[in-house]
Formats: C-alpha cells, sequence, structure tokens
C-alpha cells in the first residue's frame, strides 16, 4: 500500500483562501485494505466549549457490515482522534455537547440515546453509563436542559475597565431546579413521530425518563430544534418537511412530581414561510431542508431553509408581542387604557435571501452577544463582531458568512481553485459535472474565529475567520477584538485554541502587555479568581513568537510555584483551634512581608513553629517538591549575572517581588520542615562540608526580594549582591531545571496561505518551528530520562508505568499515583480533571514515551 506523506505543507488542491476565510488544516482517512471510512448518513458533527469535536463516521467492511462510530478529536491534535464504537443499531442522528464541554449526548434513528463521559478524565477515553431509549422512533432534535447560567457580551462596552461592564449575568432560569435551587441535569429530545422525551439525571446515579406527545394531533416531525427560555421553559420548533405545512412551535414545562417527571406541553403561534406565500414562487422550494433556532437560549429568532434539486431559499423571522386592535364598539363599551390593551405573539419574517445555490449545511454562532435595536446596522458597518455571523454550506461547495439577522453576506470561501465574484448571482453559475466536494456538516468554535466542516467524503477540514471579516482595520482595533474575546475566554473558562489561530507573532507582546493591563484593573478578589488562568494564557501566547518563547517556562514555573505554595501553606494547622481571625498561611505571608532580615532564623523566631507540625511520613512524600523550590531558587540565583541573556528561562523572576517573596515564604517554611525530619530538605552538592547552603539562598533571596518587592521602592541588584550569586557555581552544583517537552501541537506551526493535510490516527512528522528551536537547549534529547512534571519524579528514558501528557501545555505525569500519604493526594486531586495550564488529559502509550 502506497504511504501518504504524513505532513504536507503545500497548499491543499481543493481548498484555496478567498477573502477573510482561510484554510489551516485538513485531516482525512488513510486508504485501508479491508473497511472503508465513509461519512455517515446522516452526518452529525458537534464542537465543545474545551475546543473538543465530535463527529460520526460509518465504517464498512468487505462484508458491507457497517460500524457506527463517533470520533473525538482535539483541534489542537486532530491526527490523535479517539473512535468510539457506538454500538448504535442504526444511523447516529443527533450529538450535542453539554455545557462544560466534558460530556456528550448521542441519539439515533432507533430512538436510542446514550450520555457519554471521560474515563478518568482523559479526551482520549470515554464510556457510556447512562442513557434513554424510545423504542423504534428515531430522533431529530437533541439538547441538555438549560442549567441556568447565561453570560452576555456587550460589544459597545468592550473598551470598558471592568469585566463586569463588558460580561454580564443574565437572569435566566433552569430547565429543572433541585431542591436549593441547584440546576437539575438531563436532556431532552424530539422523535420522528412527534414525541417529546425528556431524562433527569439524579444525584443517585438514577435516570428519570418520561416522554409526552407534543399535541394532540400527533404528525410526522422530519425537522425540529429546541430552545429554551429566561423563566425555565423549553420551546420546540418541528416541520414535517414540506414547505407547504406550516411550522409549528410548542412551549414544553418539565416538572417531578412524586419522584417522576412530568411533561405538560402548549400549543405557541406557527408560522409559513415567506416563499411558500409568494405565488410566483410557491411551488420553486418544495422541501423545508434546515430549521434551526439562532440560539440555545434565543426561543423567539428561528432560522428556515426551503430548496429544491438546485437551489434554496433562506429566512429570519422573530416572534414579537403586539397588540391586539380592539373594535370601536367594544372601546365605547370597556376603553382600553395604557398598558391594559390585550397583546398576542405574533411572528415576523426579519430578512430573506435572495435564490441561492443549494444550502447543504448550516452552522450558528455560540457567542452570546448581547443584541439591540442597532442590530441591523451594525450588519451593514465595515466592522464585524464574531458572533453575529453564522455559516451556509452550499452544494458547489463554497462556505457563506452572513448576518444572522439581515442575512447579508460578510464573507465567502470557495474551495474550488476558481474563485468567484462576490457579486455574481448563484442562478448565474455555469454548473460543474458530476457532485462538488461540499460540506455535509459543519460547526462554529465558541469564539466564531473557526469553522470546521465534515465533506462528503469523510474529509475534516478546519477554517479560520478572521475577525475583521477581510476588511482593512487599524492595528489597535485588530488587537482590541482578539483581546475582547480572549477576556470572554478567561472570564468563562472555555478553552482559546480557536483564538490563537490569528494571533500573529508581531501581537504577541503587545497581547500579553494590555491582557495584563486589563487583568490589573480588576477588584482584587477577581484577580485571585483568575491569577492562574491569565498565566496560562500568556504561555500560550507567547509560544507563537520567537521573541517570547523563553517566557512560556516562566509562566508554568509561576503556575507551578503558585500550586505549590497554595498546597504546602493548606497543610498548616493553627495549633489552638478557636485562635486566629487568620489561617497561619496569611500569617506567615504577613510575617515575611514584615520582616526583611536576611538570616532563615531569625525569621523562624517570629513564626509559631508549633503550626508548622507535620507527620514524618507526610514531609518525607513532599521532599520531592521541597526539592523543586529549592533547586528552582538556586537556579535563579546563578542566572542573576546573566540576567541580560535573551533566551534564559527565569529572566521574569529576577524582577517580580511576589514570586520571590513566596518563595522566600517557602524557604523559611522548609527550614522549619527540615528541624523535624532532616530527610525532608532539597539535597544540595557543596564544595564545603560545613556550608549552610538553605542559609545562603534565602540570605541572597532576601536581597534580590527587597530591590524589587511590590512595598518599597524598586532598584537594581548592587554590584555585591551579583559578586555574591557569580560565586555560588564554585559553592554548589547549579542543577538543570527540567522544562516542558516539546508540545507537537499545530498552533504555533500554522502559517497563512498553507494549510496543512493530515492524516487520522497517523501522528504527523512535525517540521521544526522557529519558537521551538529557541527551546532545543533546555529540552531533554529523545533517549534522556523523562520527568513526571507534577510529582516531579524521575521516570525513566522509556517509563513503564501509564502516563498522561496535557494536550496544550504537553506536561506529562502518571496515570496512577505511586504514593498514598494524605498530602500527596491533596496534590494530585488538584489535578485530576485538568493540566496546571487547564488543558485537558489524553493517555499516552507506553511505545510513545
Amino acid at each position: 500500500m502506497t504511504q501518504h506523506p504524513a505532513w504536507h505543507t503545500a497548499t491543499c488542491r481543493h481548498l484555496v483562501k478567498v477573502g477573510p476565510m482561510d484554510l489551516a488544516y485538513v485531516c482525512e482517512w488513510e486508504k485501508w485494505p479491508k473497511s472503508t471510512h465513509c461519512p455517515s448518513v446522516p452526518l452529525a458533527c458537534a464542537w465543545s466549549c474545551r475546543n473538543l469535536i465530535a463527529f460520526t463516521t460509518d465504517l464498512r467492511n468487505d462484508d458491507q457490515d457497517l460500524t457506527r462510530l463517533i470520533h473525538i478529536l482535539d483541534t489542537e491534535h486532530p491526527w490523535d482522534v479517539h473512535s468510539i464504537s457506538s454500538e448504535h443499531s442504526e444511523a447516529i442522528t443527533c450529538l450535542e455537547w453539554d455545557q462544560s464541554g466534558s460530556r456528550l449526548l448521542s441519539a439515533d434513528a432507533n430512538g436510542q440515546i446514550k450520555c457519554w463521559s471521560m474515563a478518568d478524565h482523559l479526551a482520549n477515553s470515554w464510556e457510556s453509563p447512562v442513557g434513554s431509549l424510545v423504542e423504534g422512533d428515531p430522533i431529530v432534535a437533541l439538547s441538555w436542559l438549560h442549567n441556568g447560567v447565561k453570560l452576555a457580551l456587550h460589544v459597545e462596552k468592550s473598551g470598558a475597565s471592568s469585566f463586569g461592564e463588558k460580561f454580564s449575568r443574565v437572569k435566566f432560569s433552569p430547565s429543572l431546579t433541585l431542591f436549593g435551587g441547584k440546576p437539575m441535569e438531563g436532556w431532552i429530545a424530539v422523535t420522528v413521530s412527534g414525541l417529546v422525551t425528556v431524562s433527569l439525571l439524579k444525584p443517585s446515579g438514577q435516570v428519570l425518563t418520561s416522554t409526552e406527545s407534543l399535541c394532540r394531533l400527533r404528525g410526522r416531525v422530519a425537522l425540529a430544534d429546541i430552545a429554551f427560555t429566561g423563566g425555565g421553559n423549553i420551546v420546540v420548533a418541528t416541520a414535517d418537511g414540506s414547505s407547504a405545512s406550516p411550522v409549528q412551535f410548542y412551549k414544553v414545562c418539565v416538572s417531578v412530581v412524586s419522584e417522576k417527571c412530568r411533561i405538560d406541553t402548549e400549543i405557541l403561534p406557527s408560522l409559513f414561510m415567506r416563499c411558500t406565500t409568494d405565488l410566483n414562487r410557491k411551488d420553486k422550494f418544495p422541501a423545508i431542508t434546515h430549521l434551526k433556532f439562532l440560539a440555545r437560549d434565543m426561543s423567539e429568532q428561528v432560522l428556515l431553509c426551503a430548496s429544491n434539486q438546485t437551489s434554496s431559499i433562506v429566512e429570519c423571522w422573530s416572534l414579537r408581542k403586539e397588540g391586539l386592535p380592539v373594535n370601536n364598539i367594544f372601546q365605547q363599551i370597556s376603553p382600553v387604557v395604557g398598558d391594559k390593551q390585550p397583546m398576542i405573539l405574533k411572528w415576523r419574517i426579519l430578512s430573506a435571501t435572495n435564490d441561492l445555490d443549494r444550502v447543504s449545511a448550516v452552522a450558528l454562532p455560540k457567542l452570546p452577544i448581547s443584541l439591540t435595536n442597532t442590530d441591523l446596522k451594525v450588519a451593514s458597518d465595515t466592522q464585524f463582531y464574531p458572533g453575529l455571523g453564522l455559516a451556509l454550506a452550499f452544494h458547489d461547495g463554497s462556505v457563506h458568512i452572513v448576518h444572522r439577522l439581515s442575512l447579508q453576506t460578510m464573507a465567502i470561501f470557495y474551495s474550488s481553485t476558481a474563485p468567484r465574484s462576490m457579486d455574481e448571482p448563484a442562478i448565474k453559475r455555469p454548473r460543474t459535472t458530476g457532485p462538488a466536494v461540499h460540506f455535509k456538516a459543519m460547526q462554529l468554535s465558541w469564539t466564531s474565529l473557526a469553522l470546521v466542516g465534515i465533506d462528503n467524503h469523510g474529509k475534516l477540514s478546519m477554517l479560520r475567520i478572521s475577525p475583521s471579516m477581510g476588511h482593512t482595520l487599524d492595528v489597535n482595533l485588530a488587537l482590541r477584538h482578539l483581546l475582547f474575546l480572549l477576556e470572554y475566554c478567561m472570564v468563562t473558562g472555555y478553552d482559546w485554541w480557536d483564538i490563537l489561530l490569528h494571533v500573529q507573532p508581531t501581537m504577541v507582546q503587545s497581547l500579553v502587555e494590555r491582557l495584563h493591563e486589563e487583568y490589573t484593573r480588576q477588584k482584587a478578589a477577581l484577580q485571585q479568581v483568575l491569577s492562574t488562568r491569565i498565566l496560562a494564557m500568556k504561555a500560550s501566547l507567547c509560544k507563537l513568537s520567537p521573541c517570547t518563547v523563553t517566557l512560556v517556562c516562566d509562566y508554568h514555573a509561576k503556575l507551578f510555584l503558585i500550586a505549590i505554595s497554595s498546597t504546602l501553606k493548606s497543610l498548616l494547622r493553627p495549633h489552638i483551634l478557636n485562635t486566629p481571625d487568620k489561617s497561619p498561611g496569611d500569617r506567615l505571608t504577613e510575617i515575611c512581608a514584615k520582616i526583611t532580615d536576611v538570616d532563615i532564623d531569625k525569621v523562624m523566631i517570629n513564626l509559631k513553629t508549633e503550626e508548622f507540625v507535620l507527620d514524618m511520613n507526610t514531609l518525607q512524600a513532599l521532599q520531592q517538591l521541597l526539592q523543586w523550590v529549592g533547586d528552582f531558587v538556586l537556579y535563579l540565583l546563578a542566572s542573576l549575572p546573566n540576567q541580560g541573556a535573551p533566551l534564559r528561562p527565569g529572566h521574569s523572576f529576577l524582577r517580580d517581588g511576589t514570586s520571590l517573596g513566596m518563595l522566600r515564604e517557602l524557604m523559611v517554611v522548609i527550614r522549619i520542615w527540615g528541624l523535624l525530619k532532616p530527610s525532608c530538605l532539597p539535597v544540595y552538592t557543596a564544595t564545603s562540608d560545613t556550608q549552610d547552603s538553605m542559609s545562603l539562598l534565602f540570605r541572597l533571596l532576601t536581597k534580590l526580594w527587597i530591590c524589587c518587592r511590590d512595598e518599597g521602592p524598586t532598584s537594581e541588584p548592587d554590584e555585591a549582591l551579583v559578586d555574591e550569586c557569580c560565586l555560588l557555581p564554585s559553592q554548589l552544583l547549579i542543577p538543570s531545571l527540567d522544562w516542558l517537552p516539546v508540545s507537537d501541537g499545530l498552533v504555533s506551526r500554522l502559517q497563512p496561505k498553507q494549510p496543512l493535510r493530515l492524516y487520522f490516527g497517523k501522528a504527523p512528522t512535525l517540521p521544526g518551528s522557529t519558537t521551538t528551536l529557541q527551546l532545543d537547549g533546555l529540552i531533554r534529547a529523545t533517549g534522556q530520562p523523562k520527568i513526571d512534571h507534577l510529582r516531579r519524579l524521575h521516570l525513566g528514558a522509556f517509563p513503564t508505568e501509564e502516563c498522561k501528557s496535557c494536550t496544550r501545555c504537553g506536561c506529562v505525569t502518571m496515570l496512577k499515583s505511586p504514593n498514598k500519604t494524605t498530602a500527596v493526594k491533596q496534590w494530585e486531586q488538584r489535578w485530576i480533571k485538568n493540566c496546571l495550564c487547564g488543558g485537558l488529559w489524553r493517555r499516552m502509550p507506553l511505545s510513545c514515551p
């Protein structure tokens, strides 16, 4: 069998850039001799807020047997796809992620619904412990129940200083609540026969399922969608597939009565598509092919698409309250005054397109931009805000981004090698022979800066969508667009990989500085909540530029230092339980900040050492973490004379009073614990047996900390301190620190106009990037011993223990803990779900150390 190149940086033959959208990469299946991946019919696709993509294919073997597969991949490592044999007996019709991005619903044409969750919190290990069944009734729409969390983005306030002004919590009720107001988890589905089924997940793990007819006169439901109202109700839209029939809407209320799930339904106003009421086009578009609410929490606006064999038309409708006119006779009997006028709900068309090529897929934005009455004006502006556009894919292979209310075209991407003018009418385009390659399923990312499409050959394409929609923007305005979305991800906790697709190396320094400025403007309490997230965000940005790549190591070291400091302080307990208004950790910080003495023993005298007493086994179990603190302090002080070196990790620590103060506190704690159990102390290789290494390092660290602490005036380290640090290599053996491994991800290697060609299941041979080459001297070479980055344990050159790695920073740690002490368990519980940078874990095969 011919081997395809694993990594192809030439421009892909079928997809080229036109205007504001361009292709980032393509990933496809290799040809297998006895089985073939073919697109499932229908093809389902879903994109989570953690930038995990799920899609379906059918695996067909020589005997024509079909296996229904669900594939889950991380956008940073698309070749590392995890394929699940779903055990669905019929075609999978729906996929739906929950709002945390960690669970997935799948439904099929036999009425079976499965809930998939990560096994051991690994992105490439999934299991389905629960589900529900409406036997023999195909599912046509599926959604998780709303949890009541809704955040609005105020684009017009993107220049405000407070995050509270830019992003506000919208009053929104959950679909169902438990005792105390906690939202109840579960899902709702609509079947082809007009049934609505709701399954509730009780805290005990039990599933309550109930099924009810949408209305008394049940009919065929070919298309359906689900949305939620702020009052906690659910709205279901249905169509039988014929444009001559009305689009029906129903209100669904879910409750729990006597430990049973109850469903109540009510008919809402319906509508007929405008194209069917136009006498000139009454029978031109016989079928409704797409029916979508504009957002899950926007039940007042719906998108409809009607098609024939060659063309389509798209309409956007809005549900409004209108006053009901009262006849004069009744006015005389009972005059209508002010708010007493009777009101009715009525669907009104907002906009409609002209005849288009046949629509093959629709992708709606997930960004909850706060809409105002100026929306239609925004559509005509030259500035584009992500989230205002939706994507339409056509059978000719093109993708259009259109404004979600006015349906005006904002951008076009062509998959053919012969781009066409945006002004050329679709109806006049010459027909090509044979079916064109086109997307059968599409999804926009959670910031609308990227779009994934699965075509009719089963190939996955990742497109970048420019925030400016191709318009020439001032550099500051372009940076503000990206900064606004980075802040949104910082506040929500969503993954920001799709934003990084648009960050050029020249933008990195400015973005990091402006992100830090915005962060420092927030209240102290909010800064504390976001302190680790902003460090992870800065680290991911700095990977994209050779000028800032060494700062990646610094930011990860700061994340690790913060984690160690908070964990070790949490182990301290007050000697007398009813004493303090401050914890021992807070008092430690206060005393170390107040006392600037360079003698570590004089600082210890001011502390209540009885608060630092721990079990001997606990202290010994923490030795590896304490060793890292000691080694890091020694490394930083030894690098002080070379602080001008451009590619020296740790440089930013030398002027960071907060981090140096944290290290100083930990040195005091380690000194006290060393009196209790000397074997837990960091081990140094010294030239003199009588030298007190801890005292020496604390003295030098304190002098450096005084130069840049927050409370006093900053100054440059004096010559005496620099000279003492110059002597350190002759007094102590300077350790070589283990920095993070080179990330094998894509984002730092993607180049404009050079899409990458990848193959599922085949790890690519990565081309060197300018950023990773800068760190070659800091990374362990192949064959050298590896290290557990979180436990600081040496794993050997080829680890025999199962390990997991972070999908973002590449941090490696063992799957199972070798230590059973309580303190170590507390440390490891911090990283059970996510890496310290916030990335998801994926299992590493033993053959790939």
